[in-house]
């Protein structure tokens, strides 16, 4: 099976590969498998004050195509709110990369981190949102 140029240059030169500070609030992890073939994608999203993801790394264990699905989908993400990542599917990822069917779980994969990504960024706000009105209460008790 030949690869795509375009999974040939994300592999190659794979994009946004490292970590963000997974303890940071407004930091959302994903980090999903696919038991099938062993691939694991780890992909995290820094969003700012106004919903924008500003900045989102990966850390890919897999395949070529794996890899360059993770890579395409950082890019995918930088730039956009919240609300347009969710939108992003894992065809749109499959069609730019031209992954052949058997490939295809590779584009899932990086779709379910995006979600889980932002799942978990969603969770620490709601989190640092109760803590900050439990410490709002405790302060007018004073």
């Amino acid at each position: 099976m030949a690869y795509s140029d375009s999974v040939l240059n994300h592999y190659n030169n794979p994009r946004n590969v490292g970590t963000i500070d997974k303890n940071k609030k407004n930091v959302g992890t994903g980090l999903v498998g696919a038991p099938a073939c062993g691939d694991v994608m780890r992909l995290q999203i820094e969003v700012d004050n106004n919903g924008c993801i500003v900045d989102a790394k990966f850390k890919t264990f897999g395949c070529g195509s794996a890899i360059a699905s993770s890579s395409l989908a950082t890019e995918y993400l930088i730039g956009k709110s919240i609300e347009e990542a969710e939108k992003i599917k894992n065809t749109e990822i499959a069609s730019t990369l031209c992954l052949p069917p058997i490939k295809m779980h590779c584009s899932m994969l990086a779709e379910d981190a995006i979600k889980a990504a932002i799942k978990d960024f969603r969770e620490k706000q709601v989190t640092s949102s109760t803590e900050e009105a439990g410490n709002e209460n405790t302060e007018n008790k004073s």
